[in-house]
């Protein structure tokens, strides 16, 4: 049993990645497969409330891979971990069957709170580069979260999120806004920066109108001081 879910995590990275080229190197070098590894015997030590233990392992493998899962997170079958780099799961997350992680993604909590505290992940969730999932919240079915996304409320079945807040674009094949595209993603940050850049334009035209009326005061001020002056001589 134990081999063969090892044998179906290879054949997952071989799905998931082009650049695989043999079992050698994914089982060599693949660092996301590593943690998957690590994490279920530190997940079976913390079935057992050896929590130390479990925990060593845990960290050990974070040393190791760069990807940090809390030993009581409980992972379906197939996960893959792109790159994964900077990855971090938290201790009640729950992961579902063929789901896709890459580098940078944050599965936490918003807070100090005791209980379920980190999201769920149903089948076939796609989380990409950098973001952040949060709270004790459910992402639906073959749902996508964009690249850099913070999402704090639950997402439907098959949706795509993107933005900060996170906000559903697509859903069931039906566009709300844009479709997940990990090269022309909404950026809200930029469309901030956008709306600032026009405010300061329009208050550099007033400034400038304003300017250009006092200017034109001084000068009917400075002709009606003259013209007195010519007339008192």
């Amino acid at each position: 049993m134990m081999f063969k879910r090892m044998k179906e995590d290879i054949e997952v990275v071989f799905d998931q990645d082009p650049a695989a080229r043999s079992y050698v190197e994914v089982i060599l070098t693949y660092s996301g497969l590593h943690a998957i590894w690590f994490h279920r015997i530190a997940h079976w030590f913390f079935k057992k409330k050896l929590f130390f233990v479990a925990r060593f392992i845990s960290q050990f493998s974070r040393f190791l891979t760069g990807i940090e899962i809390h030993p009581g997170a409980k992972i379906g079958r197939r996960l893959f971990i792109d790159h994964g780099m900077g990855v971090v799961i938290g201790e009640t997350c729950e992961i579902g069957d063929n789901v896709t992680i890459y580098q940078g993604v944050t599965l936490g909590g918003t807070g100090k709170e005791k209980g379920k505290r980190h999201p769920t992940l149903k089948d076939n969730v796609l989380v990409a580069t950098g973001a952040k999932v949060l709270g004790s919240i459910t992402i639906g079915e073959n749902s996508k979260i964009g690249a850099g996304s913070v999402v704090l409320k639950d997402v439907p079945p098959n949706a795509t999120v993107v933005g900060i807040p996170g906000h559903v674009v697509v859903q069931d094949g039906v566009k709300i806004k844009k479709d997940l595209n990990h090269t022309d993603l909404p950026d809200p940050i930029a469309d901030i920066c956008k709306s600032m850049q026009q405010q300061i334009n329009e208050l550099k035209d007033e400034i400038e109108r304003l300017k250009k009326e006092r200017s034109l005061e001084d000068v009917h001020s400075n002709l009606q001081y003259i013209d007195a002056e010519k007339r008192s001589v």
